[in-house]
């Protein structure tokens, strides 16, 4: 069996003096390797072209795209070139690229479509992580798990990430997110093509560089591109593509829900402002509805888990 065709993406902003160490690191295992340089003031893209290896390609965009733009100009690029799959490494030397046989090899073993590294595998990838990303990260991997359906990732904003051609070909890459949030929005719709993702272990490396992540928007704007995620793979997946019981448990299990704890407070408040306790009728009616109604969410949440893409789709 032929091996496959590898190219790796490189998404350059402000990684001058960190690339030409990258590439160097890059192993023959790899045919093509395309540096993307997204109208770096640091001109990392005339960096890498000073490069002497005849596997480079040098993308230039005229303006700023974010990592997801330049990303997307990458897997076209790699299309072209016809690999088979496509590898994704940041240029500022936190992943290691000796690590790109490990990460595509849930890919050729046809176990996965698409893989992406895990620094949160054991304790000791996490030993030299400041101790803020750690809890951020852990944060947004419980968000991404909830929006993307990936129940079992961790480390969703891990940029180290390897995919099928054949799932670059089906995505919709136009409407990928083209800032920050696109390794979690690569997620989500990866789900709605139902593919399957591992997880491959990888060791954090930091050092003097500075992240170009910035934490308030972190903070302000995951959540709701998050949210909006998740509703869109609901309506998806439970209502417009195919109905099952999951579809009649969550809106019945929140109905439930907000009904017996907006009448157990209203039943409450009416009770306290007429200075008598609350009636063992009322106290009832309240928490039925709210016994019964977490037990459906909590089965529509089991039938989410177990609902998680675990056959590569390029199989089925």
């Amino acid at each position: 069996m032929a091996l496959p065709i590898i190219a790796v993406v490189i998404p350059a902003y402000k990684v001058a003096h960190h690339i030409e160490e990258v590439i160097a690191s890059i192993g023959t295992e790899v045919q093509h390797i395309i540096v993307v340089d997204d109208a770096c003031p640091e001109n990392s893209g005339q960096v890498a072209s000073s490069i002497k290896d005849t596997r480079i390609s040098v993308l230039f965009h005229d303006k700023n795209q974010g990592v997801g733009g330049a990303t997307v100009t990458g897997y076209k690029k790699a299309i072209e070139l016809g690999a088979d799959i496509v590898v994704k490494i940041d240029g500022d030397g936190q992943m290691n690229p000796r690590d790109i046989p490990g990460l595509v090899a849930p890919l050729i073993a046809n176990i996965a479509d698409y893989s992406k590294g895990n620094r949160f595998s054991s304790v000791e990838n996490l030993e030299s992580m400041p101790i803020v990303r750690v809890l951020g990260n852990a944060g947004l991997s419980f968000m991404t798990k909830i929006s993307s359906g990936y129940w079992t990732v961790t480390d969703p904003t891990n940029g180290f990430t390897a995919i099928r051609r054949e799932l670059i070909e089906e995505l919709r890459l136009a409407k990928l997110h083209r800032r920050f949030f696109f390794e979690s929005d690569m997620l989500f719709r990866l789900n709605l093509l139902g593919a399957a993702v591992a997880d491959v272990p990888m060791k954090a490396v930091y050092g003097k560089e500075k992240s170009n992540l910035s934490v308030t928007k972190t903070l302000f704007q995951f959540p709701w591109l998050h949210f909006v995620n998740h509703m869109k793979r609901i309506f998806y997946s439970y209502y417009l593509r195919e109905m099952s019981i999951a579809s009649f448990e969550l809106p019945f299990g929140l109905g439930l829900l907000v009904f017996g704890i907006g009448y157990g407070i209203n039943a409450w408040a009416s009770a306290s402002a007429a200075g008598v306790a609350t009636t063992t009728g009322n106290v009832m009616i309240a928490a039925l509805p709210i016994i019964i109604g977490f037990q459906l969410v909590l089965a529509f949440l089991s039938y989410d888990i177990a609902s998680t893409p675990k056959r590569p789709r390029h199989i089925r």
